[in-house]
């Protein structure tokens, strides 16, 4: 049989940590065949961001209006879209295929802290994409951004995740990865009107790149398969958990240690 179809919509991460390449890498390991439509080129590492080059957004729409009309995609994710001309690029594609579930990853601050999208993006995100979502996937700073206020404690992330579903009327998994202290991570799901927490001991490694986009591409992987909101949250957290816990590492010439989630660790350990 043939596999499921996802599509990302993302950037290009020349470390191949995050973007397209994480999300091809994710979409292998579920067995999915993966589909992309490139919105910009990185220059990037898991230390810092060194550029951004966009993709004009009539060459973006291209990619994806072509691929929708060859193909039968069973899910769709977006992750950076640089810009408001690339927002609505996209917006006006995925305004017509409303039965496709659409994980958004609203891609804004990098790990490393750097800033990934244009001021003028904010708006049209709240205003045109998360409105068409089946689920939305923000960090901490992302929903921060968002609903433009802070979102800095365990006690800030369930009202945060049931008001971001009503605003946008759609599921929200906000990511805890940047909450202060040693403790237990925490994920919550808002999903139909019910809160799910998700809880794993913290991993001190130096850098997490790409958890992100790797956690929505495997969400997406598994809606693309038929699976409901709640167990493919569940499993793609555990995937991911697992793939930072055998992350790769190496030492850069600068001396510093670089790491890499292990998706060929997550790969033969789960088939």
């Amino acid at each position: 049989m043939a596999p499921p179809i996802t599509l990302t919509i993302a950037g290009s991460d020349c470390s191949s940590g995050a973007g397209i390449q994480a999300d091809l890498k994710t979409f292998s390991h579920h067995r999915c065949h993966g589909l992309t439509a490139l919105t910009c080129v990185v220059a990037e590492t898991p230390e810092k961001v060194e550029s951004i080059h966009p993709v004009p957004p009539t060459v973006l729409q291209e990619q994806v209006e072509i691929l929708l009309n060859t193909y039968p995609v069973d899910a769709i994710k977006t992750g950076i879209l640089y810009s408001k001309a690339h927002l609505v690029a996209i917006v006006e594609i995925l305004s017509n295929s409303p039965t496709i579930p659409l994980v958004v990853d609203p891609v804004m601050v990098a790990t490393s802290g750097s800033t990934l999208v244009n001021k003028n993006a904010i708006e049209t995100y709240r205003e045109r994409l998360l409105p068409l979502a089946t689920l939305i996937t923000p960090n901490m700073p992302e929903a921060s951004v968002i609903l433009d206020r802070p979102i800095e404690t365990k006690d800030d992330l369930e009202p945060a995740a049931k008001e971001l579903a009503r605003l946008y009327n759609t599921s929200v998994l906000l990511k805890g990865g940047h909450l202060p202290g040693n403790d237990d991570r925490l994920d919550i799901l808002w999903h139909e009107g019910k809160a799910h927490h998700f809880t794993a001991p913290k991993i001190d490694i130096a850098c997490t790149h790409g958890t992100g986009c790797t956690l929505s591409a495997a969400i997406t992987a598994h809606l693309a398969k038929g699976a409901n909101m709640v167990d493919a949250v569940t499993t793609s957290v555990d995937w991911v958990h697992s793939a930072i816990l055998n992350s790769f590492k190496w030492h850069s010439p600068s001396g510093n240690t670089i790491h890499c989630l292990n998706h060929l660790h997550s790969a033969s350990s789960q088939g």
